[in-house]
């Protein structure tokens, strides 16, 4: 795989914020420091009825957004959003998913041909695989070079899966559009120089939604990380998106296939925050509720404040 490799105890660079420098000639001294919170903050929205079906068709006036209690206006809606997907897909190729990769791959290759060929002419993907490492490439439309990485998998101990998430919210936090990460593991994290609260909030400074695929083989608790796939159902649930739990084969196909209908049903509702002081850092949940009750959305639960939205 032509990706680039980070092992566990790699340090990401800081990125400097951009600093603005007024002219002292033309700001009076007295003038009072005027902050105004203009961002607009996105909210990708999946509406389920109680069958578990997706319901599309919703109007503005059916949503209510609110801010740390704050009701907003609702400044931008768009059914079945059109905004470019960046997906993040993250292969677990730890020693203990060895004997189901090919599968795997076979499912993340089909799942590639349906993203690009039938998406947003915008769309890209980028290829992740973690062990005691993180290997990755850079976002491509190009279908030869997302199925050659998928192809050439080779499993290796260790499993550094908050790293991997850490690293990909990371990398996709700046890219326009729409931010997604589906990670196809057994749920086990064993080498991670990054924690679960530190993965999760990269994720939630990328606006990314997480869509865990943890393939279990084995049904019976004993042969399963419960504990890790209750980390990964707390993200999910934390980014709006959800957990799937498929035998190999058919099963996975069904999951990914679900994870794209679920993309290309989304609303988009975006508001500029409104009687809320902006703060650097602090996390502002967000609720979102439907004037028919029996409608579930799902949604991200928040955002920290000087993240992009």
């Amino acid at each position: 795989m032509g990706g680039w490799r980070v092992g566990f105890l790699r340090r990401w660079p800081l990125i400097a914020a951009p600093v603005l420098l007024a002219c002292a000639g033309i700001v009076p001294a007295q003038q009072a420091d005027i902050r105004v919170n203009v961002r607009l903050v996105r909210l990708l929205v999946t509406v389920k009825d109680a069958a578990g079906g997706i319901v599309t068709g919703l109007d503005r006036s059916d949503f209510t957004v609110l801010d740390d209690g704050v009701r907003q206006e609702i400044a931008v809606f768009e059914r079945q959003t059109e905004q470019p997907l960046s997906v993040a897909m993250l292969v677990d190729t730890s020693g203990s998913t060895g004997i189901e990769l090919k599968t795997e791959s076979d499912s993340v290759v089909r799942f590639f041909n349906a993203l690009i060929r039938e998406g947003n002419p915008s769309d890209a993907a980028a290829f992740y695989t973690f062990n005691w490492q993180v290997t990755y490439g850079s976002y491509t439309r190009k279908l030869a070079s997302l199925e050659r990485d998928a192809r050439h998998l080779k499993s290796e101990a260790g499993t550094c899966l908050y790293d991997a998430i850490f690293y990909a919210a990371r990398e996709m936090e700046y890219r326009e559009g729409r931010h997604v990460m589906i990670i196809v593991t057994d749920g086990d994290d064993t080498v991670s120089s990054k924690s679960f609260n530190e993965a999760m909030e990269a994720a939630q400074r990328a606006d990314a939604v997480l869509y865990p695929i943890v393939v279990v083989p084995i049904r019976n608790d004993a042969g399963r990380n419960v504990g890790g796939e209750n980390a990964l159902t707390t993200m999910a649930q934390r980014t709006g998106g959800r957990v799937f739990t498929p035998a190999p084969g058919p099963e996975l196909d069904r999951a990914f296939s679900d994870v794209l209908r679920e993309l290309r049903t989304q609303y988009l509702l975006g508001y500029y925050p409104r009687s809320i002081p902006p703060t650097a850092g602090v996390f502002h949940s967000i609720a979102v509720k439907l004037s028919r009750p029996e409608l579930r959305p799902i949604t991200r639960s928040g955002y920290y404040e000087d993240s992009e939205r």
